[in-house]
């Protein structure tokens, strides 16, 4: 049976005794009691290959072998174990070669206890989210899927996106169009690209945003020209449709695509067929259409924008992405990957999230989804500079700033109708009403955090907490 994340060891690799002595003593008394303490580098990856490892702690300049040389190994052979250089060099070139190649963090003996104490915490932490997501992978993926590794990309362990890939791929071999719709953000793009690779279709995936094209441009781009055409074509061109013979071509913003263009697509899709401006040769199309959309094509239907055959024709196979609001599970896995790439993109030690943080995310709504928090981590592990918390007050700022956005666009007088505050008291309610009907929701959505109520509400936590007293002495 597999050793558990929390037994796993703590491997120290250092050839004075006196620090392996005093690391492992100062681990074990913050309640980290499996280490591994080795003085000779030479027995560190003999045993890798018949021990499982947590972290391993390595210090660079040895007797034997490089800690650099050991690093490379590491990382090339058993990229799931983090490693922190602990190590005497303060050259800051030495430095970040090291967090390059991949290690997890970098210390500069001495150092301070709680420090090296919080980065081995934090290095066990992620350990243990990597091996929890590859575990769920296994478990819900490879012994029921075909394909596993095509969805390696998405970071998720939410049932509906399972659902969705044993769907994508039952219909991966087929030719039918396929459409994705969802919010912006979603991540429609990486579903086609598994979607794409699941099918085994021997060609490349070829993907245009069709979102501002006129007929014109939007011909030439797909079915390319002959030498001629027009003004200025002074050779043929082949089109996106050529370039992505056997493979998949994926169109996104498909709701924005003008009435004329959207013909010619249409009797693409019927008749396999397409010229290219200026001849009178048909081709013949070797490719698998999907398109994507964060509109409601059956609205721009209704209105005229959209033609119904194309729509019918499109959606043999839908796909509908949940909103990141919808997907709690992924939440954690999502700010979890995105701290590590962000902070291995900048060149820093990942800090770790608070538990408020995750509570103050979990009740915002995401209009921008997936793409939206992938942003708001890069901005705050950017502005983050010490400590192994990352702080909050960039989501804060972020979160407020785009609620005060939101409620100018969408709650317009016209739409406060009396008939949503009269739901508050079964009257038109007053201010003070009003204020404590508030007050009591925002803490009860964030499970009596006053942090976050205070966010929620765009006050400050202080003036939160003035309200809450006035309240409870009334």
């Amino acid at each position: 049976m597999p050793k558990k994340e929390s037994e796993l060891p703590v491997v120290l690799v250092d050839d004075e005794e006196e620090i392996l002595f005093g690391a492992s003593y100062l681990l074990n008394s913050h309640g980290i009691q499996s280490v591994t303490a080795l003085s000779d580098e030479r027995r560190l990856l003999p045993f890798l290959q018949s021990e499982e490892a947590g972290v391993i702690v390595l210090d660079l300049f040895m007797p034997h072998i490089p800690g650099t040389e050991i690093l490379l190994q590491i990382v090339q052979n058993y990229p799931h174990v983090p490693v922190v250089v602990m190590t005497a060099s303060q050259e800051v070139e030495t430095a970040v070669s090291c967090m390059k190649e991949g290690a997890f963090d970098y210390l500069v003996k001495p150092v301070e206890e709680s420090r090296f104490v919080s980065s081995i915490r934090r290095a066990l932490e992620v350990r243990e989210l990597r091996r929890e997501i590859g575990s769920l992978r296994h478990s819900l993926m490879s012994d029921r899927m075909k394909c596993p590794e095509c969805f390696s990309h998405i970071i998720t362990c939410q049932r509906d996106m399972l659902v969705h890939f044993k769907y994508i791929e039952a219909i991966a071999g087929s030719r039918e169009p396929v459409m994705i719709t969802g919010e912006t953000g979603t991540g429609k793009e990486l579903i086609a690209r598994a979607l794409h690779q699941a099918s085994g279709r021997s060609g490349k995936m070829v993907s245009l945003n069709v979102a501002g094209l006129d007929d014109t441009m939007f011909s030439d781009t797909l079915f390319g020209h002959v030498k001629g055409a027009f003004t200025g074509a002074d050779r043929d061109r082949e089109g996106l449709i050529a370039s992505a013979t056997g493979g998949t071509l994926f169109l996104d913003e498909i709701g924005d695509l003008n009435m004329p263009s959207q013909v010619k697509l249409l009797r693409l899709l019927q008749e396999y067929t397409f010229y290219p401006l200026g001849s009178d040769i048909p081709q013949v199309s070797d490719v698998r259409i999907v398109v994507a959309t964060n509109q409601n094509i059956r609205d721009r239907i209704a209105r005229g924008k959209f033609r119904q055959d194309l729509f019918f024709r499109l959606s043999s196979h839908p796909i509908d992405m949940p909103p990141l609001r919808n997907r709690p599970d992924d939440l954690p896995l999502l700010l979890q990957h995105f701290i590590e790439e962000a902070s291995q993109s900048l060149g820093k030690s990942a800090p770790t999230p608070s538990d408020e943080l995750l509570k103050l995310l979990s009740v915002y709504d995401f209009p921008g989804n997936i793409r939206e928090l992938r942003s708001l981590v890069y901005n705050a592990v950017a502005q983050h500079r010490s400590g192994p918390i990352l702080s909050m007050q960039s989501f804060r700022d972020s979160i407020q700033k785009t609620r005060g956005t939101l409620v100018v666009e969408k709650h317009t007088p016209e739409s406060l109708s009396k008939a949503s505050l009269l739901t508050i008291t079964g009257r038109f309610p007053t201010l003070k009403e009003a204020d404590v009907y508030l007050v009591e929701e925002a803490m009860r959505r964030a499970s009596s955090n006053q942090g976050v109520a205070a966010t929620l509400l765009g006050i400050t936590r202080q003036s939160l907490n003035r309200r809450l007293k006035n309240m409870s002495s009334q």
